[in-house]
């Protein structure tokens, strides 16, 4: 899907090698930036302001923060970030990739920007999130975020007692049945070109969930809000709440370089940075969180993996200034 772009006011990019770089400025790059700007490291962050949830009216299942707008959210973890020295680029990343080490054989890396700006960097930290690839229905894509949904958790209260109809999408749909029936006693299952056994089908009845076969041709509008669907055969099916399993696919644009490791997830759910304990790569210097890795992650869980990886961060650059400094003593007394 096609992102929507936030303008804001940018920081200048430091000429001087900073500490970390951190690619993505949602809640795992904002907060990781933070921890590291709080343990005194030099720390940019590279936000192309595309965040995957930016047509959603309000974050919601996150203490405190429950209902808040994102853009709210991102800009007070800008203005915090910045509050300890870290600096915020409005920007596009096209190229990563590792440079040269420095004189004591510490690791570096170029980032390029669009219109040719560079920054190198000690270590990064990749937070660019995902992408939402929803099926090919027209109509589909001009409710995302508001009468078309994908998360219960993130919009279920919302919806409850409404309409709602499941597009299947896979596997993982006859999961998000379940779900959403929790919410609403009126619940149609668009089966779309996918299968479903037996025992499924016996469980959907047991719950009231009906299931229709027909292929689902587009999404009805009704003066610009959502009215249902029309089938292939013409049948029009009044629905008020559209739940999509969407493919969800990690955010790469400009990473090609770095040579990180990606996976497939089963079932066509989509594919992601591969990554170990607290977004460690199998690529030195490089780290991953949030959503690019952890395709399943919320803004809490996002912005928790992202002060993770930044404490890991700077106990390995703790490790390698102490290095330094030794080989440097070491040096001077012969």
């Amino acid at each position: 899907m096609s992102a929507q772009t936030f303008h804001y006011e940018s920081d200048a990019l430091p000429t001087e090698t900073v500490d970390v770089v951190v690619i993505g400025g949602g809640a795992a790059g904002l907060n990781g930036a933070l921890m590291l700007a709080r343990s005194r490291r030099s720390v940019v962050v590279i936000d192309s302001g595309t965040p995957r949830n930016a047509p959603a009216a309000a974050m919601h299942g996150f203490i405190v923060l429950d209902g808040t707008p994102p853009p709210e959210i991102l800009r007070r973890g800008r203005d915090q970030v910045r509050q300890y020295g870290g600096r915020i680029v409005f920007g596009e990343v096209t190229a990563a990739e590792p440079a040269a080490p420095s004189a004591d054989g510490d690791l570096r890396f170029t980032i390029t920007l669009a219109y040719g700006r560079t920054l190198t960097a000690r270590r990064v930290l990749v937070a660019t999130g995902l992408r939402d690839v929803l099926p090919e229905v027209p109509g589909l894509r001009e409710h995302w975020g508001h009468s078309v949904v994908h998360c219960p958790y993130c919009h279920g209260w919302e919806v409850r007692d409404e309409p709602i109809g499941i597009v299947a999408t896979g596997p993982l749909s006859v999961h998000h049945a379940w779900l959403f029936r929790q919410l609403t006693d009126d619940l149609i299952y668009f089966t779309h070109g996918t299968e479903l056994d037996a025992d499924t089908r016996a469980r959907f009845a047991a719950r009231n969930i009906r299931i229709i076969e027909t292929d689902v041709k587009e999404v009805v509008n009704d003066d610009g809000a959502l009215a249902g669907v029309r089938l292939t055969d013409d049948t029009f099916v009044e629905r008020r709440i559209l739940a999509v399993a969407t493919q969800m696919r990690a955010r790469t644009e400009g990473l090609e370089g770095l040579k990180l490791p990606m996976e497939d997830l089963p079932d066509n759910m989509g594919r992601r940075f591969a990554s170990a304990m607290a977004g460690t790569t199998e690529i030195p210097g490089v780290w991953v969180a949030g959503n690019a890795t952890d395709l399943a992650a919320q803004v809490g869980a996002s912005a928790a993996a992202g002060a993770l990886a930044a404490s890991h961060i700077n106990a390995m650059l703790a490790t390698a200034d102490t290095d330094a400094a030794l080989a440097a003593a070491q040096r001077a007394t012969g």
